[in-house]
């Protein structure tokens, strides 16, 4: 069943915050402040944190995390950056608490974080009555990480720049895919510190997929399975490479990365659930990772 993204329960609203998996990431080269030029396909999945807003008991922000995966409980968090922000950009000094439940794991490529900040914004705009437009959202987003202006919009977007750079994409993109998490949590920092940029492979790669884009073939381009972080990222965690060559031995489909790991997934091109589940239980026969099964996101 398809959750809508807000729901308002008893005296507070409970927010969805979807996973995202990148179903191309080109590398462009360095830019002269030190980050990395990209050129992204990022494409929500259904997979969700969930975040719940109720009245606080006193001023300011009352903050708990809990749930099966690990994230900062407190103002390190980017849940309680995000709310912090707003509420001073705003001048409000009204109590909110906020329960962050995290099921996606960080350090996995699914830009969980990005996504509850963003959750977190569209949340208080609507239980605190701010009536914030998405381009004034977007502005504080920016200030909170690369990929936080993405989980604003959706459900599939080309990113550029640092990743702040949105350009929707109207092309509806349904898909099934095999997701496997590995309990590996890789420093997006590290990855990029690693990586070594070849021209050439950009611009050869970077030519096949914006005619993919142009032509609104999605479907291609993600059969690519382009990802110019992937060999950076098995540097940082080597184990990570034993685990794709273990996946390719399944003859399910190819495998991609997400984002800079650890997270790995496989399209099934055919569509079918049966299949999926099948596959899925191959995977578990084979290693020891969490798994699971996921579609596009709607919203």
């Amino acid at each position: 069943m398809r959750r809508e993204q807000i729901i308002s329960i008893e005296n507070g609203l409970l927010i969805l915050a979807p996973a995202k998996i990148n179903l191309s990431l080109l590398i462009a080269g360095k830019r002269p402040d030190g980050f990395h030029e990209i050129e992204t396909v990022m494409a929500k999945i259904d997979l969700y944190d969930e975040i719940l807003i109720q009245p606080g008991h006193n001023s300011g922000i009352e903050f708990i995390c809990k749930g099966p995966c690990w994230a900062p409980n407190g103002p390190e968090n980017l849940v309680y950056r995000a709310a912090e922000m707003l509420m001073e950009n705003c001048k409000i000094d009204t109590g909110v608490k906020i329960t962050l439940t995290k099921n996606i794991p960080a350090g996995s490529g699914l830009g969980s974080a990005s996504s509850d900040a963003a959750a977190a914004l569209m949340g208080l705009n609507k239980f605190l009555k701010l009536e914030l437009d998405r381009k004034t959202l977007a502005k504080t987003a920016t200030q909170l990480g690369s990929d936080v202006p993405f989980f604003l919009g959706g459900p599939l977007a080309l990113c550029t720049g640092k990743g702040e750079k949105i350009q929707k994409m109207s092309e509806i993109f349904d898909f099934l895919a095999l997701l496997v998490l590995p309990d590996v949590n890789v420093s997006t920092k590290k990855v990029y510190a690693n990586y070594r940029h070849d021209l050439a492979l950009y611009e050869k790669l970077s030519n096949r997929i914006n005619g993919y884009i142009r032509k609104n073939r999605i479907d291609l381009l993600a059969k690519e399975c382009v990802n110019m972080l992937e060999a950076s990222s098995f540097k940082v965690a080597r184990s990570l490479a034993g685990l794709k060559d273990i996946l390719e031995s399944l003859n399910i489909g190819p495998w991609n990365l997400s984002g800079s790991g650890s997270a790995m997934f496989c399209l099934v091109e055919s569509g079918d659930e049966e299949e999926a589940i099948e596959n899925k239980s191959k995977i578990g026969e084979k290693v020891d990772c969490t798994s699971a099964i996921v579609r596009n996101n709607r919203w």
